[in-house]
């Protein structure tokens, strides 16, 4: 619970117990916060069991750390060796056209005819030098501003 604590700040917490608290009653408060944090600790631990004899006998293996989105990934992954899907699926998706079709989109062209799925090694090469000579946006250049619309004619009486 403390371990991120150093000697200095421990030694800096007790002096400064003692000096709020005083010698005579600093016992009994040390007594008191240590039985406030032994009911904590079983209210949670009930409160895990009530938890888990409701959901029933097939979650039995639950654990609330589970429960943590990267802990759950991790300990799917870990279990599942077999990661050829996970591999087929992010070869399947192509950051770069899905880009441009997004950049396409919001400037108005028409997008491209979509490459087949299994592009062969000769294909790829000869793709690359259409993004060089400027048929794909460019994303880093600032877009022109249009021209600013004409302002109404000011009728002082109006106002």
């Amino acid at each position: 619970m403390f371990s991120d604590i150093g000697a200095l700040e421990l030694v800096t917490l007790i002096v400064l117990a003692v000096l709020v608290f005083g010698p005579d009653k600093l016992p009994k408060v040390v007594q008191d916060v240590s039985r406030f944090i032994r009911k904590v600790r079983e209210f949670s631990d009930s409160a895990k069991e009530d938890i888990r004899s409701e959901l029933g006998p097939e979650f039995k293996d639950f654990e609330f750390e589970d429960l943590n989105p990267k802990t759950f990934i991790r300990k799917q992954l870990d279990g599942n060796e077999d990661l050829s899907e996970l591999k087929e699926l992010r070869s399947t998706f192509d950051l770069r056209k899905e880009m441009n079709d997004v950049a396409d989109a919001v400037n108005g062209r028409e997008a491209a005819p979509a490459p087949s799925p299994t592009p062969s090694p000769a294909a790829a090469p000869a793709a690359a030098p259409a993004a060089v000579n400027g048929s794909a946006p460019d994303l880093m250049k600032k877009q022109d501003k249009p021209a600013a619309p004409e302002r109404p004619p000011y009728d002082s009486d109006a106002t």
